[in-house]
């Protein structure tokens, strides 16, 4: 299992991509403990995070990572994991500067770091550290169907498509439930999730019989320590891609209800524009059929990203509409309030 260190100073790597299509460098910004000192993309140098992303600590965007060392940070993040996990050779020269420098480099790719032979040859002459955090246990095995045996109340954020917020919606969640005094965990189950946790199992790198079991190891290890789990969720039940590790998250964490997110406007899977999202109470009716025969669990709340639409009181119109197509209590938890949905779930 990854294990990180949340505390340590990082420079963000996220060229040509920031923040729009940097969702990676997005979440960590917003959500880990990581001290953000530097943010690399050539395509905004000179701007700053605060310019693109609110409410966070702010930090320059330069256009290498040379630009970036008189920051002091401890390590290069890779802020970018595009389709597929593969290596851009233009980020080549920014790893190797941070190596040189004596950083580690955390990376979220389906490329390892660690295999790749300069990488490893000048981390092991520089006695740094990369950490692969795709690299899954060596450990795995199936799932013995047995998370429904955990003490712990179970939260599992699905969604209609990948990108329509189950990691952040998941994250509101806890925050919320925290604030109101309940022992709530996260459970990371993607790169972002691990990076910001400092924790947890990517599956969907893991052998395909194996996944379900990651995600059933996480809940019982977790459940000894919280009353409440929220499991960070991934891809969509109808991705022609990923729709495998969807299911896997489903069985293996036999959750006890489900929180279904969405993005407004959102109309076709994203990168496969010729499959066209079913109507969202389709959804509701696969999540809970699909889960059925393993562990029943409801869609008992939705999740709205609204980022698409600019007045809120349309965006507040939005969230009504889809809670009326789920029959069930709806937000945008980043616009709004998280709170507004806790309630059912608890």
């Amino acid at each position: 299992m990854v294990s990180l260190d949340p505390d340590d100073s990082v420079v963000v790597l996220a060229h040509d991509r920031f923040p729009d299509g940097a969702k990676t460098a997005v979440g960590v910004l917003r959500y880990a403990d990581y001290d953000v000192t530097a943010v690399l993309d050539r395509a905004r140098v000179g701007e700053t995070v605060g310019d693109h992303v609110p409410d966070v600590p702010d930090a320059p965007i330069v256009e290498r990572m040379a630009d970036a060392l008189d920051t002091n940070p401890d390590a290069l993040l890779i802020g970018i994991s595009p389709i597929g996990g593969g290596f851009d050779e233009s980020w080549r020269s920014d790893v190797r500067a941070a190596i040189e420098a004596g950083c580690d480099v955390i990376a979220g790719l389906h490329y390892f770091l660690a295999d790749d032979e300069e990488f490893a040859a000048l981390a092991a002459e520089h006695g740094v550290d990369l950490i692969d955090v795709r690299r899954p246990p060596k450990d795995l095995t199936v799932s013995e169907g047995r998370a429904r045996d955990a003490d712990a109340d179970v939260v599992l954020t699905v969604g209609t498509d990948c990108s329509t917020g189950k990691m952040t919606t998941t994250l509101e969640l806890v925050a919320a439930a925290r604030e109101r005094g309940v022992d709530a965990g996260f459970v990371p189950t993607g790169q972002t999730g691990i990076m910001i946790a400092g924790w947890g199992v990517p599956v969907d790198r893991t052998i395909a019989d194996f996944a379900a079991g990651a995600v059933e190891r996480m809940i019982r290890n977790a459940a000894t320590d919280h009353d409440v789990l929220f499991v960070e969720g991934q891809g969509t039940i109808v991705h022609p891609a990923y729709s495998g590790v969807t299911c896997s998250l489903l069985h293996g964490a036999m959750p006890d209800s489900l929180v279904l997110t969405h993005s407004v406007g959102r109309e076709a899977i994203h990168g496969y524009e010729e499959f066209v999202l079913p109507p969202v109470e389709e959804y509701v009716d696969l999540y809970e059929s699909l889960a059925e025969p393993v562990a029943s669990a409801d869609v008992a709340a939705g999740a709205l990203d609204t980022r698409a639409v600019d007045e809120d009181d349309a965006a507040r119109t939005a969230v009504e509409e889809y809670a009326a197509t789920l029959d069930a209590p709806a937000t945008d938890p980043v616009r709004f309030d998280a709170d507004e949905i806790l309630d059912t779930l608890l």
